[in-house]
């Protein structure tokens, strides 16, 4: 093990932890009041971005449970090297959109708009910042993606007692957690479950337990499919987007009761290892086995997969031998599973992981398990 696997999973324990960013919270506050600023709320609107047209929807409702000030950006779109994949994300985000919003309750329908020109002061802020993207809010220091993450900015504010009305009311929207129910009829296998993960992905990291649960909820069949990550298939990733993921993943983690952020990045050799491992595992009926339990070590123990040692642990911790597992990582022959599944990905218009097939749904998502339930239970009851 290298002195960077043996440090950087405590630094990232530190960044990614709940007492820095109370800390970090209390410190904002803190400078708030004593430059007698309301509580700024900095919202970045792409006019061309179905997510941003639909937080801009619910800006009136959340203005009027809030005292903040809210500030409107209208930003052009991003940057090629944030959404590699464009016309498959303006395509996809549409009808997610809108899915979105009728799971909300919210009546929405996409306008189709152009982009906003002469945006570069709005632009030049998003970056200042530290974003890269429209539909997002800003406030003290913390993004907030959209009415997915909106509540979590409504727990804040309302923590800071700037609520308007003191009674008891829910979010503008809070996203189920997942699985709702289970449907104990339906028979073992009746449906194919389609997953697609990296190892080096943490948003997958967080789906592996609800995945799973949910596959054994409706008797699903649950298809392992991973592909190589973004970074390692030469595609760019911001350093904004890269700052941003890791935080949001380890927000969502501890609102899900997710172990995460004790990480030692497996980028590299490690995926390529696991992978090795993988296409072993799910041979020998212990797939789903494996990568949750390289899931677990990597990003919430902080073990290398890239090490002997730490891969071994993985191994015989999802109830594998070591022995096969050296054999298998001889084997070069999950690079062409990898493509595959990549390919096949891509052909149902998903370039980003996790995402999910059930019959003809296609979900992109961790935090859109809860439309993946509703495509099993359509399939399975």
């Amino acid at each position: 093990m290298s002195l960077k696997s043996r440090i950087a999973p405590h630094v990232a324990s530190y960044l990614l932890g709940a007492p820095r960013l109370e800390r970090h919270r209390a410190k904002a506050e803190r400078q708030r009041l004593s430059a007698d600023e309301p509580h700024i709320v900095e919202v970045f609107h792409d006019p061309a971005d179905p997510y941003s047209q639909l937080l801009m929807q619910v800006l009136p409702d959340f203005e009027a449970r809030y005292h903040v000030a809210i500030r409107t950006h209208v930003i052009g779109p991003p940057a090629d090297s944030a959404v590699p994949e464009r016309e498959l994300l303006q395509a996809y985000a549409r009808k997610d959109a809108e899915d979105l919003a009728s799971e909300a309750g919210i009546n929405f329908t996409n306008a189709n708009a152009a982009p906003a020109e002469n945006t570069a002061e709005a632009d030049a802020r998003l970056k200042a910042l530290g974003h890269y993207q429209g539909g997002m809010i800003y406030y003290a220091g913390e993004w907030y993606w959209g009415i997915d993450r909106l509540h979590y900015l409504e727990d804040r504010l309302q923590t800071l007692g700037a609520r308007k009305n003191t009674g008891v009311e829910a979010h503008i929207f809070s996203p189920p957690k997942v699985p709702r129910g289970t449907l104990k009829t339906s028979p073992k296998n009746s449906v194919d479950l389609h997953w697609y993960f990296s190892f080096r992905s943490p948003y997958s990291a967080i789906s592996v337990d609800r995945i799973s649960a949910l596959a054994n909820n409706y008797g699903a069949n649950l298809k392992l499919r991973f592909v190589l990550p973004m970074v390692m298939r030469g595609l760019p990733v911001p350093p904004e987007k890269k700052r941003y993921i890791p935080r949001d993943t380890a927000r969502e983690a501890r609102r899900l009761g997710v172990a995460f952020g004790k990480v030692c990045d497996p980028v590299g050799s490690p995926v390529e290892r696991g992978y090795a491992v993988l296409a072993w595992a799910i041979s020998q009926d212990k797939g789903l086995e494996f990568a949750h339990c390289f899931f677990e070590y990597v990003w919430a123990k902080g073990v290398d997969a890239g090490s002997d040692k730490g891969l071994r642990k993985i191994v015989e911790a999802s109830g594998l031998e070591w022995a096969g597992a050296q054999l298998a990582l001889q084997n070069e022959g999950w690079h062409i599973t990898a493509e595959t599944n990549r390919a096949e990905m891509m052909s149902l218009g998903i370039w980003g992981v996790p995402s999910f097939r059930v019959g003809e749904e296609i979900v992109w998502g961790q935090d859109r398990l809860w439309a993946v339930e509703t495509a099993l239970r359509k399939l399975t009851e």
